[in-house]
């Protein structure tokens, strides 16, 4: 009795207060959120600010907490760590311009043209390969890429092989998925009596799509390529199964973890500071609220 007159109590009182309820509820994640999430980033920032320096003896060197700029002058003075950034940084716009010049035309046929039936069976083909392991798929890729035997070269007898290329196309397979969605997504809250309406004014199918289609289909698009702009620029593994020699951003830190920690974390944050710009960019879109 005194158990279910304490609940009742306590009942009672986070009725009558929605906000403590709701802070209640959302608290655990949020402290989560805070330590686990937000912690790392400040331990990122801070870490990046210490350096390794020679002791008087010049023999070895010592980890040195005073704050410095040392990481980041090195990482604009040798021009090796800007020249991997600018590929990064082109292949996951390659990667997000040829996902989207595929998922479009698919999207639309899904959304707009096929029967009830079959955009259930391709909504799910799309959704299909995300059940497989990544790094099956990226082995599977690898035997298709192999110059000295592998699928391509049985079939067409040429192979973009491993490397930059190699790379770009195999991660432009694997994030399609996530540009396809989004601009399904788009295409099936657009009304067909906007298509109609266009039609029957005279406009041809071009006009509509580049008139109609595309500019409300923009916050979509946008939220699509965040995925792919984003996932592309992260990755590391998947070039080191199939990118031969190239680096990328993720490849760099990963090396330099081990070998110089205050490095690696100032060069972790290049690949933050561009997508937060890029979010800011997008936000002006609307594309965050697709998400």
């Amino acid at each position: 009795m005194i158990g279910t007159g304490l609940r009742r109590r306590i009942s009672r009182v986070l009725w009558r207060r929605p906000r403590l309820r709701l802070g209640l509820l959302l608290g655990g994640p949020l402290v989560w959120l805070l330590v686990a999430y937000i912690g790392s980033l400040i331990a990122l920032l801070v870490t990046s600010l210490y350096h390794y320096q020679d002791d008087p003896t010049g023999l070895v060197q010592h980890l040195s907490t005073s704050p410095s700029a040392t990481n980041y002058r090195r990482l604009l003075d040798q021009h090796v760590y800007r020249d991997v950034a600018f590929r990064t940084i082109g292949a996951a716009l390659t990667v997000t311009v040829i996902d989207l010049l595929v998922a479009l035309p698919v999207a639309f046929y899904i959304a707009k043209l096929a029967a009830p039936w079959l955009r259930r069976v391709l909504v799910v083909a799309v959704t299909m390969p995300l059940w497989a392991g990544y790094l099956v798929k990226g082995y599977a890729w690898r035997a298709i890429l192999d110059p000295a035997g592998g699928v391509l070269h049985q079939v067409f007898g040429h192979s973009p092989g491993f490397g930059l290329s190699g790379t770009t196309l195999t991660l432009a397979y694997l994030w399609l998925p996530y540009m396809i969605i989004p601009i399904y997504a788009g295409l099936e809250r657009l009304p067909n009596s906007l298509l109609e309406a266009s039609t029957d004014l005279g406009a041809k199918a071009a006009t509509t799509f580049a008139r109609i289609v595309l500019p409300q289909l923009l916050p979509s698009i946008v939220a699509g390529s965040i995925f792919t702009f984003a996932l592309t620029l992260g990755d590391f593994y998947m070039n080191q199964i199939v990118g031969g020699t190239t680096q990328f951003l993720g490849n760099v830190v990963y090396r330099e973890f081990s070998a110089n920690l205050p490095f690696a974390a100032a060069y972790a944050t290049l690949p933050i500071v561009i997508m937060v710009a890029y979010l800011l960019g997008a936000r002006s879109t609307g594309a965050l609220e697709e998400l």
